[in-house]
């Protein structure tokens, strides 16, 4: 019986072994395939950063672009305001110089025809650029209605650059 007992311990004690031994291996075999899958999962992170710092200096390298283009339209743009000033108060002076030199009761048909055209900013812009004398001299070839509506724009636009100022 001694026997019998010692035998069922060495069995037990044999299984017992073999079990740990299967179970050691168990988790030799999951720590690898944990190894393997970490492995895997930082080749594919670092894959993706990669791919992401390439779309990044991409992305970078395209808004420099944008912002040179949009420097270069806003120099156009700032030039093309310039020449179109410029252009604007040549035509201005010219304008003055003509009208200046031109006899009162002559300029005043064409502001009386201006206006009646519906030109009457036009007419008034003109009259801001000439001669405080030569304007005098049209106002008295003028139509009444037409010497009465430029009077009332000289007289507001006195005010709004009295207020100004």
């Amino acid at each position: 019986m001694n026997r019998l007992i010692l035998a069922t311990i060495l069995l037990f004690s044999f299984s017992f072994a073999q079990e740990e031994r299967v179970s050691s291996a168990a988790l030799i075999k999951q720590k690898i395939e944990v190894k393997e899958l970490k492995k895997e999962l930082n080749n594919f992170y670092n894959k993706k950063e990669k791919e992401y710092q390439e779309r990044k200096k991409e992305l970078e390298t395209l808004l420099k672009k944008v912002e040179s283009e949009k420097k270069q339209i806003e120099a156009l743009r700032d030039e093309n305001k310039k020449l179109l000033s410029d252009i604007k108060g040549e035509v201005d002076s010219k304008i003055s110089t003509i009208y200046n030199k031109m006899k009162p009761k002559i300029a005043a048909e064409i502001f009386n025809q201006m206006i009646s055209d519906g030109n009457l900013e036009g007419v008034f812009d003109i009259i801001l650029r000439l001669k405080e004398a030569k304007v005098t001299s049209f106002m008295r070839y003028l139509s009444p209605k037409n010497a009465s509506l430029l009077t009332q724009m000289l007289q507001e636009y006195k005010i709004n650059n009295k207020d100004e100022g």
